[in-house]
């Protein structure tokens, strides 16, 4: 690749489940860096596997790129639909003494590991058919296609992440390209493709550094340009331990669903193995300026529940209100059975946010705290409201209403009204306000409810008020 070369990244995920987090870091990490360098990001589902591959985790992988604002360059690549021209490939190493059929049955093949087994060997193909006469083999015999891979020396990965690392070729055996059906073996289908789409930088996690080793084999015997390989260590729990179900949500979804933003999420992923100083709030547009595959630490990420609440917590309050009302309501349209934020409730959302944000780490719970915002009428108090509304408090409630009259309905002067009538009534503010707390929402916590008195305007308030005052 030369210096005046645009950089071209890929993801390429395996449509067999949700988009993980590892992998929405593995894209967000090659989306920043073709965004940095003003290079090309392209997306490639590899869905050669054809039983496990569903339209589902397609569409699961779609949606979730798309929620996480990583925009991809050109049509999506389908893997599956390039086989003949993989199966092309692998007919021209055959061609060019590059590659043999190898006829060895699948009964000889578990014999042969039984016995590299029993012996303490390492299991690898043994290379039974690299030079034996294809005429040899019995009239008829199915036959896969294998690679001649390099027998001595080794294969060095030059890794701007883990730095150079080596492997012997004596063990690196002899991988299929071409099954005994036709079709093409992932190592086969990755090299060709990412060579057909003028990749330039692969960056993905570190559990793929031994099949870099087999694929530069492969991109050699095909005298194409080499690569500039990235690999990322995987993201373990709080614990230290590998990621899994036992840790909580894994699926970029079940993040969305949770009430994290995409901003949250894209600032979240990309502290998961990057650093610039001791930034831990890195907007988007600040991470695609400062990216560079030199800061991509060594050792494994850990999963930090508590700061990914604290960060989200912080764009909840930096974020525009209507853009947040938007957020609410894709979360509300998201639930079973969906709901619809009405205009009337989005406007109320907003002129509410300020106080509604201040104590919100996730949509999740600023959605709880703004229930009684989206429907009119009188509440249902739940259980520890309905305590709170006594015969007393529902008395205290009815004679703080009839003084009210003609009052400026703004949350000043409405508490500077509840404040003298709790004075004259030789009562604490509390004592006046949790009963209206609980009428006019519900339940016994709120945003300042003198604030919400006048975000619901004065005929819902009375309407709610009224309903629960004697």
């Amino acid at each position: 690749m030369t210096d005046n070369v645009k950089p071209v990244l890929r993801f390429a995920p395996s449509p067999t489940g949700m988009l993980h987090i590892g992998g929405a870091r593995t894209a967000l990490f090659n989306w920043l860096y073709a965004r940095h360098t003003g290079g090309r990001f392209l997306l490639r589902i590899e869905d050669t596997d054809r039983e496990r591959s569903t339209p589902q985790a397609v569409a699961a992988i779609i949606e979730g790129l798309q929620w996480l604002g990583l925009d991809w360059d050109g049509d999506i690549t389908y893997q599956f639909s390039r086989a003949a021209r993989h199966r092309e490939i692998a007919e021209r190493l055959l061609a060019e003494g590059k590659a043999y059929r190898c006829f060895a049955t699948p009964e000889e093949l578990t014999a042969m590991r039984e016995a590299q087994r029993a012996a303490g060997k390492p299991i690898r193909y043994d290379g039974r058919w690299r030079d034996r006469d294809p005429s040899e083999a019995p009239a008829g015999a199915a036959s896969v296609i294998r690679l001649k891979a390099q027998e001595d020396g080794e294969t060095v990965i030059r890794d701007v992440v883990q730095g150079d690392v080596r492997f012997a070729n004596e063990q690196l055996d002899d991988m299929i390209l071409l099954r005994s059906d036709g079709t093409p073996t992932y190592m086969l289908a990755v090299v060709v493709d990412d060579y057909d789409m003028g990749i330039t930088h692969i960056i993905r996690g570190d559990d793929h550094l031994n099949n870099a080793a087999r694929q530069m084999q492969l991109i050699r015997a095909l005298s194409w340009p080499e690569l500039t390989y990235g690999h990322v260590p995987l993201i373990h729990g709080p614990d230290g331990a590998k990621l899994s179900k036992r840790h909580g949500a894994q699926a970029v979804g079940e993040y969305r669903d949770m009430g994290y933003l995409p901003e949250t999420m894209r600032n979240y992923l990309l502290r998961l193995g990057w650093s610039h100083g001791n930034d831990e709030i890195i907007p988007t547009k600040q991470a695609v300026e400062w990216f560079n595959l030199e800061a991509i630490g060594k050792s494994p990420a850990r999963l930090d529940f508590k700061k990914l609440d604290n960060l989200n917590a912080h764009y909840i309050r930096e974020m525009d209100a209507g853009a947040v009302a938007d957020e609410v309501a894709h979360l509300l349209s998201r639930e079973n059975p969906p709901r619809t934020l009405s205009a009337a409730s989005r406007e109320r959302l907003i002129q509410a946010m300020p106080a509604l944000r201040e104590r919100a780490k996730t949509l999740v719970e600023l959605v709880g705290s703004a229930e009684f915002l989206f429907t009119d009428g009188a509440r249902q108090p739940d259980d520890a409201a309905a305590k709170i509304l006594t015969d007393d408090a529902k008395r205290t409630l009815g004679e703080f209403l009839a003084g009210l009259g003609d009052a400026a309905w703004t949350g000043v002067g409405l508490e500077e009204k509840a404040r003298a009538f709790a004075e004259a009534k030789s009562l604490k503010l509390g004592q006046v306000a949790q009963p209206i707390r609980a009428a006019l929402t519900g339940k016994t916590t709120s945003p300042p409810i003198f604030a919400m008195l006048e975000v619901l305007g004065r005929d819902e308030s009375l309407k709610r008020l009224t309903a629960h005052a004697l």
